[in-house]
């Protein structure tokens, strides 16, 4: 058998494989036809019906291979854009974490820390309520309710409740309440305590009416009126002062007992 004649058997062999059943009937007549025209001469082939043979192959070809590069570029398509996506998730993810991380909220201390600031209180000012502040604080008006500091407490005008603060000098004041101090109270002259008062250490030059703990020395001033009990580690009682109650350095290293008890 002749080249031509083997290159038609097996394109015949392709297009039966590829053609539809209907496509098939009238592609097997042509290539009966063609049959006969090769065995009238094994060398010769006509060109026209190769053409038409060779057309019948590519547009079957082209058409069961469309669907499939249709296919194949919508998979394409779909997992580009997953792989898009996927990358866009994992670029965005720590920018998430970082705001969480900034929008965490903060450990507030229970403490109140102690602040620079200091508030004053001017004359003519009436204030009714308790007043609380980090900072330190200087009355010249009228306060009637409970005062509190972390810092130092100035008080010279009135103030008609209790005090408390790290450290509380009065001047010329009036004050009606107890009088708490972690540190040192000054009562300069001028100045009229009602009520008890409470500090580590005291100098007084004015007027107190209540009883006196401190847990450190005590200085009475020659200007000094104070009715009630002073209870302190030390006292030291200048000329002048004019003191009604009872003085007693219990907070001393002394045992005063030691001193009269029998020795045998």
């Amino acid at each position: 058998m002749s080249f031509f004649k083997e290159f038609k058997e097996d394109l015949s062999q392709a297009v039966n494989e590829l053609l539809p059943e209907e496509e098939l009937l009238s592609s097997d007549t042509e290539i009966k036809n063609d049959d006969e025209l090769l065995e009238d001469s094994d060398d010769s082939i006509d060109l026209d019906d190769f053409d038409n043979l060779l057309k019948a192959v590519s547009s079957t070809s082209e058409d069961e291979v469309k669907p499939e590069e249709e296919n194949a570029v919508e998979e394409a398509s779909v997992i580009e854009e997953n792989v898009i996506e996927e990358n866009v998730i994992e670029e965005e993810s720590p920018e998430l974490e970082t705001v969480f991380a900034v929008e965490e909220p903060k450990a507030v201390s229970e403490n109140n820390e102690l602040s620079d600031e200091s508030a004053v209180i001017t004359r003519g000012t009436t204030i009714k309520g308790d007043i609380e502040s980090t900072g330190s604080l200087e009355i010249v008006g009228t306060v009637t309710g409970n005062v509190s500091c972390s810092g130092k407490l100035t008080i010279t005008g009135k103030v008609t409740g209790n005090s408390k603060a790290s450290e509380i000098f009065a001047d010329s004041a009036k004050i009606e309440g107890e009088v708490v101090s972690e540190g040192t109270v000054k009562v300069g002259v001028g100045s009229v305590i009602i009520g008890n008062v409470t500090a580590t250490s005291a100098v007084i030059a004015g007027a107190i009416n209540g009883n006196i703990d401190v847990n450190g020395p005590v200085i009475v001033d020659s200007s000094a009126v104070i009715m009630g009990d002073i209870k302190s580690r030390s006292v030291q009682i200048n000329n002048g002062a004019v003191i009604e109650g009872f003085c007693s350095q219990s907070y001393s290293d002394v045992n005063v007992k030691a001193f009269f008890e029998e020795k045998n």
